[in-house]
C-alpha cells in the first residue's frame, strides 16, 4: 500500500519532471509568436474554458507571445433563436444575410470577445479585444459563393497594431469579423483568420483547437493519430481520402499558413485539459503537427 507521504513524493517528482521537460521548449520559443484558434468544446465547457485561458496566460508569463483567434457558432445560433431568426447553412457555411450579420457582429465582437478578454484578465493576463476592423487589421471581400450573403474571405492583413500589442506584453484576442473598403462587415471562418494572421506575423506556431484528436489514419480509431507530417504528406492524405469532411479545410488552412512561412501548424483536441501546454512543451505532444519539411518541434 502506498502511504500518503510516498504519494506526495511521487506527485512532486512528476511535477518536477514535467517542468524539466518543458524548460528547453520554453527557452526555444521565448519571444516567439504563437497563434491559437480557440473554439469547439473548449469554448462551450466552462471548466475547460478556464483551463485553456489560464494556459494562454501561462504562455505569456514564460515569454511566448500568444495571440488568440476565436469564433462562436453556438452562441450565434443561440441569439438567432432568441431573435426569431432561423440559422441556415449552405455547403457548411453559415448563410449570413444582413440581419444575421448584425447578430454575428454583436455576438462575436460584443459578447464572446469581451468575455474571453475578461476571463484572461481575471486569470492574471493582460488581454485586449479586437476584430478585423480595428486598425484595418483584416480586409475582407465576399467569398463569392452564391446565396450565402456576407460570408467573407481575407484580402489583406495589417499586423502593425497586433505586433505592437504583443510586443508590449498584451494578449490580443481577435474575433473573425472584418470589413471591406466600404466598411461592409463580413463573417470569416476563424480557422482561416488564424492561418492568415499567423502567416502575416511570421508566427512560430499556428494551433487549431478542435473536437478531434488530430489527423487520424482511421477516422474511427483514435489510436491511429498521426503525430508529425510535412506539407507533401498532408496533401497526399487529402488526395487519398484519409483526410476528409470537415478536416479538409483545417488541414488546408495549416498547409497554406506553412507555405507562407509559419514554422509549424498543429491540430489538437481542445477537449483535453491543458492540451496547449502538452502540445507545445512536451516531447510527445498530444495532437498532429504539420511542418514545411522534415520533423521539428
Amino acid at each position: 500500500m502506498v502511504t500518503e507521504s510516498e504519494y506526495i513524493q511521487k506527485a512532486e517528482a512528476t511535477r518536477v519532471r514535467v517542468l524539466s521537460e518543458a524548460l528547453p521548449y520554453i527557452q526555444q520559443f521565448a519571444g516567439r509568436t504563437i497563434v491559437v484558434k480557440y473554439g469547439g468544446a473548449a469554448m462551450k465547457d466552462s471548466m475547460l474554458k478556464e483551463k485553456v485561458l489560464r494556459d494562454i496566460v501561462f504562455l505569456a508569463c514564460v515569454g511566448l507571445r500568444p495571440i488568440v483567434v476565436h469564433g462562436g457558432g453556438p452562441e450565434i445560433n443561440s441569439w438567432l433563436d432568441k431573435l426569431g431568426i432561423e440559422p441556415q447553412f449552405k455547403n457548411g457555411l453559415r448563410v449570413t444575410d444582413a440581419a444575421t450579420m448584425d447578430v454575428v457582429e454583436m455576438v462575436l465582437v460584443g459578447r464572446v470577445n469581451k468575455e474571453l478578454v475578461a476571463l484572461i484578465n481575471q486569470a492574471g493576463g493582460n488581454a485586449v479585444g479586437l476584430c478585423g476592423k480595428d486598425g484595418n487589421l483584416i480586409r475582407a471581400r465576399p467569398q463569392g459563393d452564391e446565396g450565402i450573403g456576407f460570408v467573407g474571405e481575407v484580402t489583406a492583413i495589417d499586423v502593425k497594431l497586433l505586433s505592437s500589442l504583443a510586443q508590449s506584453g498584451y494578449i490580443p484576442v481577435v474575433s473573425s469579423v472584418a470589413a471591406d473598403e466600404n466598411g461592409q462587415a463580413y463573417n470569416i471562418n476563424a480557422d482561416t483568420v488564424a492561418g492568415e494572421l499567423a502567416a502575416a506575423l511570421g508566427a512560430e506556431k499556428m494551433i487549431l483547437m478542435t473536437d478531434t484528436p488530430g489527423i487520424l489514419r482511421d477516422y474511427h480509431d483514435p489510436s491511429t493519430l498521426i503525430n508529425k507530417i510535412d506539407i507533401q504528406e498532408a496533401r497526399e492524405l487529402i488526395t487519398t481520402g484519409v483526410v476528409g469532411g470537415g478536416m479538409i479545410p483545417k488541414v488546408n488552412c495549416c498547409v497554406r499558413s506553412l507555405a507562407q512561412g509559419v514554422k509549424a501548424a498543429h491540430i489538437i483536441d481542445g477537449r483535453i485539459p491543458h492540451a496547449l501546454l502538452l502540445e507545445i512543451f512536451t516531447d510527445a505532444g498530444i495532437g498532429s503537427m504539420i511542418v514545411a519539411s522534415g520533423f521539428m518541434k
